[in-house]
């Protein structure tokens, strides 16, 4: 299917980021009934099997070439989405669906640091503005509610955020003119392994978590929310993801999109509040736009590149 009209562009683009925004309350209610390491190994086996449709009708063309540095690059790609959908997964289990998407909206101000940090990429002053904004938002926005914590959550969401950070700095060090849906079914593939290795060798059964009624991988597809909530996971918000960014970037300009997906964090905070009565406070909620207006600055202040969003990324993350 070719997009041709701007305007259906624009609205496949926010329909993105919305699946990505209230992916979070389902996969905080998943998690509650299925182990992380589960969820995310079977979540990423189904994406990369929904990808393959897309390969077939794309016709991308793999050289050989590319195999060698693919079947390099995307084993130590993955372990940084492993590293960053793990945490992000396991970190729902103890803060908020709100406090979530936020801190992991904080993996666009990290990236510009890290590419200066590993790389030695230039970062102009914006984006160090966009940085300590975003600083400033974390703190509000964990520090400044009720509980006044910086809680297990909180803590594991923010690795997450430098995990898909990494990613897409690494990404666009290497990948260059790699066919990219190939290259994503293969990161996808070995993020489905490492989850399945770590559900392996973890603390709590595979299909269920210690001290909860044992349960079996039969009864476990049995609950519609565990269901809905991979099926909406790696369907819509990975494979439909990819094709309707990859078709809709020919229409809109990348500066714009970046825009759209700043959303994303704030579509996750209505529906927790629709669904779980999640509130964020005064000093919550001056926070959350903290980080959005960080991430804006730091994805458009800076003219030393055009922005770039990749598609596998924002499974999760907002770039």
């Amino acid at each position: 299917m070719t997009i041709r009209s701007p305007r259906l562009a624009f609205f496949l683009v926010f329909l993105i980021s919305l699946i990505w925004g209230t992916e979070f309350v389902l996969i905080d209610l998943a998690v509650a009934e299925v182990p992380t390491h589960t969820f995310n190994a079977i979540r990423f086996f189904l994406a990369a099997l929904s990808l393959l449709p897309l390969l077939y009708f794309s016709g991308e063309k793999v050289r050989p070439k590319h195999w060698k540095k693919m079947l390099f690059m995307a084993p130590v790609l993955a372990l940084m989405l492993f590293i960053g959908f793990y945490a992000q997964t396991e970190g729902l289990r103890f803060t908020s669906v709100s406090n979530a998407g936020f801190i992991t909206a904080l993996s666009v101000p990290l990236v510009p640091v890290l590419g200066f940090l590993i790389f030695r990429q230039q970062v102009r002053t914006m984006v160090w503005l966009g940085v300590s904004l975003a600083t400033l938002g974390l703190y509000l926005l964990t520090m400044g509610g009720a509980a006044y914590e910086f809680n297990k959550g909180d803590i594991l969401v923010l690795i997450c955020a430098f995990g898909f950070a990494a990613h897409i700095v690494l990404t666009g060090r290497w990948v260059g003119d790699m066919p990219v849906i190939t290259l994503s079914i293969l990161q996808l593939l070995a993020v489905s392994i490492y989850s399945v290795i770590g559900a392996a060798i973890g603390d709590h059964p595979i299909f269920y978590y210690a001290g909860t009624p044992p349960i079996t991988g039969w009864a476990l597809f049995s609950k519609p929310v565990v269901i809905f909530s991979i099926v909406v996971a790696s369907t819509l918000g990975t494979a439909y993801a990819v094709w309707a960014q990859s078709a809709c970037q020919k229409l809109l300009p990348s500066h714009k999109v970046a825009l759209v997906f700043a959303l994303e964090p704030i579509f996750a905070h209505i529906t927790a509040w629709v669904v779980l009565n999640e509130h964020l406070g005064v000093m919550g909620v001056i926070g959350a736009i903290c980080i959005v207006v960080a991430m804006v600055i730091s994805e458009l202040g800076d003219n030393a590149h055009k922005p770039e969003i990749q598609a596998l990324d924002q499974t999760a993350a907002p770039h």
